[in-house]
């Protein structure tokens, strides 16, 4: 009936697509489906946030917040888990789930960080985008963690498209653990940086210091600025939506480029509770939501339906499509929904001081800080651990005692926290995690949420690996930092719990074999060929580089898929 409605009411909310989610994600195939001339349909859970209207604190300063951007004791009791993440402020806590707004079940301890609102998390991502190389695909492949249908060349074409639209900064660094991309100007590194780069990169071998890339317009192009976007002013305000459109988001990109095509449709207060699966033609025929508002229910329509709920949101939905053919979730003939959940491990950092350069500073805030790619397993297994880890780090100078309990009043003392202090060197791990089947969430059968849908059950954890992997990440930190000449390095684990990391992936993954995987390489559900999975979801390993740009690229390439078949007949 959904895609030959008869009626004037299922016509009135029958779209050529649906997309089930706003982000990082959402967006993209929002942009690309609507250009394509298809009638979408976008459905978001949260609020409407239109840019530049609903960015209420971006360009305030700390002193005009009551608690000077420092969060109440009270909103600190109240939300155990999202005051965790480190961009939880007085300034962006709008931007954020409360911890009692959607409430799930912790099998494990998994702190699950969510953005409800039109645009997603791409409001408050970190904007770190780093294209995966040959090596993650076919390492993951070659150590029987994953079975990845496709490889760098499928997706090397589509980096290329979503990176022009988005606006990535970067250098050429023409390395072959991290492919180069479409970049607009890096960001300079400071002295002690340079310093680093140049003793790292000297005393060890296949371990390349280079610049952070990051989505931001540091020079923009004709059709940035075609979209109202401009250039980066390194105020790294971001997480409280930037008013100058110059960080890559859904609101500032890509949904006002859906929305100039006339074919968007844009519904919030949408909670999706499942797709509607006809059992006698084999397809999707729509979705069914709950009015966040009103909790009014109703049924939309479409040939296709792209879900980019994110990581967890999409395998909740899925769990709770149930239907004769599926009874178990939409698609779920293997068994596997749901698991081999994997993430990125963050626990390790090191940090120490470093002497001389008093003579140097640097200005701005620079929004990204120096990476290096995996040196670990790359060709071959090599360690006692499996996969690897990319490091991010940076040097900065201190001011005066500043934050640390400074005592003084007058003149005197404004000068002297202001004079800068010495400098410091940080590392930070971002660690591949394996996709393991216990690693999984499943629907609570007590606990429903306030809209009637089960919660959800996250059952993820770490594992013996991991800890091999942040030993080694501290062992080879600390021997580069003593060659770049650093004093009093000490190592940190935070213990922190998955999901922090806020780079879930998995639980619908994409593989050859439909008995071990979910989706095609063409991020179609092998069962259910009308419905597509392009958000962290999709994945079937983690790399070691931030997903997002990952992501981006897998719906542009599945959104042009899903039109050239409908074009065919075949969907």
């Amino acid at each position: 009936m959904a895609n030959h409605p008869t009626t004037e009411g299922a016509r009135e909310h029958t779209y050529d697509a649906i997309v089930i989610g706003s982000g990082i994600s959402g967006g993209w195939a929002a942009k690309e489906l609507c250009e394509k001339g298809l009638r979408t349909l976008v459905l978001e859970r949260g609020r409407e946030v239109k840019h530049l209207e609903d960015y209420p604190t971006a360009l305030k300063n700390p002193w005009d917040f009551p608690h000077r951007l420092k969060q109440p004791q009270a909103v600190l009791a109240e939300n155990p888990i999202v005051k965790k993440c480190y961009a939880f402020d007085e300034a962006t806590e709008h931007f954020f789930v409360k911890d009692q707004e959607h409430p799930y079940v912790q099998e494990k301890p998994y702190d699950w960080i969510r953005g409800y609102q039109v645009g997603g998390k791409s409001l408050i991502w970190a904007r770190q985008t780093q294209r995966w190389s040959k090596f993650d695909f076919e390492g993951a492949n070659r150590d029987g963690i994953a079975d990845w249908p496709i490889g760098y060349e499928d997706l090397a074409p589509w980096y290329s498209h979503v990176e022009k639209f988005a606006g990535i900064s970067g250098n050429y660094d023409g390395l072959e653990t991290l492919p180069d991309g479409e970049f607009l100007p890096a960001w300079e590194m400071n002295d002690v940086e340079r310093h680093a780069q140049k003793a790292i990169m000297g005393a060890f071998a296949g371990r390349h210091v280079i610049q952070g890339r990051c989505a931001h317009l540091t020079m923009p192009k004709a059709h940035h600025n075609a979209l109202g976007r401009g250039q980066c002013q390194a105020r790294n305000l971001c997480y409280r939506g930037c008013p100058f459109g110059a960080y890559f988001s859904s609101n500032s990109a890509t949904l006002p480029a859906a929305a100039a095509t006339g074919k968007l449709t844009v519904r919030p207060h949408s909670v999706v509770e499942s797709i509607l699966h006809d059992d006698a033609t084999g397809r999707a025929r729509g979705v069914r939501i709950v009015d966040a508002q009103t909790k009014q229910t109703t049924e939309y329509f479409a040939r296709i339906v792209f879900m980019n709920a994110a990581c967890l949101n999409t395998n909740l939905i899925l769990l709770n499509s149930k239907s004769a053919r599926f009874p178990a979730g939409l698609g779920n003939d293997s068994g596997l929904l749901g698991q081999y959940v994997a993430f990125h491990n963050y626990r390790g950092s090191l940090h120490a001081a470093i002497e001389g350069f008093e003579d140097s500073y640097y200005s701005g805030r620079r929004p990204t800080q120096l990476m290096m790619p995996n040196f670990r397993n790359v060709r071959k297994q090599e360690t006692d651990f499996q996969r690897g880890y990319m490091v991010f780090f940076g040097a900065a100078r201190s001011g005066w005692q500043q934050g640390n309990g400074a005592k003084g009043v007058g003149a005197d003392f404004k000068d002297r926290i202001t004079r800068p202090g010495p400098w410091g060197i940080s590392m930070m791990m971002q660690g591949e995690t394996v996709p393991r089947k216990e690693n999984h969430v499943r629907l609570s059968t007590e606990k429903k949420d306030a809209w009637g849908v089960p919660q959800l059950v996250t059952a993820i954890g770490y594992h013996e690996n991991d800890e091999k992997v942040m030993k080694d990440f501290h062992a080879r930190g600390e021997e580069m930092l003593a060659a770049v000449g650093a004093k009093r390095i000490t190592k940190s684990d935070s213990k922190q719990n998955p999901g922090l990391d806020i780079h879930e992936m998995g639980g619908v993954r994409m593989g050859r074999d439909p008995k071990t995987s979910l989706l095609n390489r063409w991020n179609q559900l092998h069962a259910c060929p009308n419905v597509f999975v392009t958000d962290g979801a999709a994945m079937a390993s983690t790399g070691t580089q931030n997903p997002s740009l990952t992501f981006m690229a897998l719906t542009a390439r599945a959104a042009n898929h899903a039109v050239e078949e409908m074009k065919k007949g075949n969907l």
